[in-house]
């Protein structure tokens, strides 16, 4: 992830000049390096030059990499922004020493291809000019929208940073049942790409809602009618809205999970 949002960043005109990666891992270094032509350093010195920092590590080093750049981040105070799921901004203040210009995004994968969907949680403390500038970072890999209250943002994770994973699995099921009547792999993968594509455009594009342009497609007494009727009648809706909470329910866990000092 944020290799996307250096990626991002720079089609979206950030000089390169202005970007700088604390980075551990020699193998990464060369990686960032090679793709990018910057350079990724360890230690600290890119949070001391930094205005805002974005905390692109995994949840589960996150409170040893916040207490480590504890010092820095209050001697410097940029604008922190941390894309880690299931960490809470009250648990990254704490570790941080009780800094609290944090806000709390939650992006997904098709941000690797500047297609992405972002939820922000800013708390009390941010500005107007630091939400737009947390809003311009996340906005150069897809859309951004903002939440009010921060357990939302459990909501966002289930919702659209598991949810391609949703439609990855629809897609499969569509290609196999293709396959199952007849068609050969490739013909049913590239039938179910492309249908997938197209519906996504249409949505995108158009004022009407999902419901209204799924009803503009289905004639009745028609196939795709006949279709739509099996999934309602096996339950579909109530399964998504279920697989939802699920997914909502262990983001919860994660971060109370994760919350707790080590």
């Amino acid at each position: 992830m944020a290799a996307s949002l250096i990626g991002g960043l720079l089609a979206d005109g950030l000089p390169l000049s202005r970007i700088h990666v604390t980075e551990p891992g020699a193998d990464r270094q060369q990686f960032l390096s090679t793709r990018f032509g910057l350079r990724a350093v360890a230690g600290t010195a890119a949070v001391a030059a930094a205005d805002i920092l974005v905390l692109a590590v995994k949840p589960q080093v996150m409170q040893a990499v916040a207490r480590e750049l504890a010092a820095t981040v209050t001697a410097h105070q940029p604008l922190v922004i941390s894309i880690a799921a299931g960490i809470r901004t009250t648990d990254l203040s704490r570790w941080l020493g009780g800094y609290s210009a944090i806000v709390r995004a939650m992006p997904n994968t098709p941000a690797l291809i500047q297609a992405g969907a972002t939820g922000l949680y800013a708390g009390p403390s941010i500005t107007v000019s630091q939400r737009a500038a947390a809003e311009s970072v996340l906005r150069a890999v897809g859309l951004t929208c903002w939440v009010e209250d921060e357990r939302l943002i459990d909501v966002i994770t289930a919702l659209s940073g598991s949810g391609p994973a949703y439609f990855f699995l629809l897609m499969e099921i569509l290609q196999k049942a293709g396959q199952a009547q007849g068609l050969d792999r490739e013909t049913a993968q590239l039938l179910t790409l492309q249908t997938a594509f197209g519906a996504a455009k249409m949505a995108l594009e158009s004022s009407e809602p999902p419901g209204t342009l799924r009803a503009q497609v289905t004639s009745p007494g028609g196939t795709t009618e006949r279709a739509l009727k099996t999934l309602v009648e096996g339950k579909l809706p109530e399964l998504v809205e279920r697989a939802l909470m699920a997914a909502a329910q262990r983001a919860d866990e994660l971060a109370r999970e994760f919350g707790k000092d080590k």
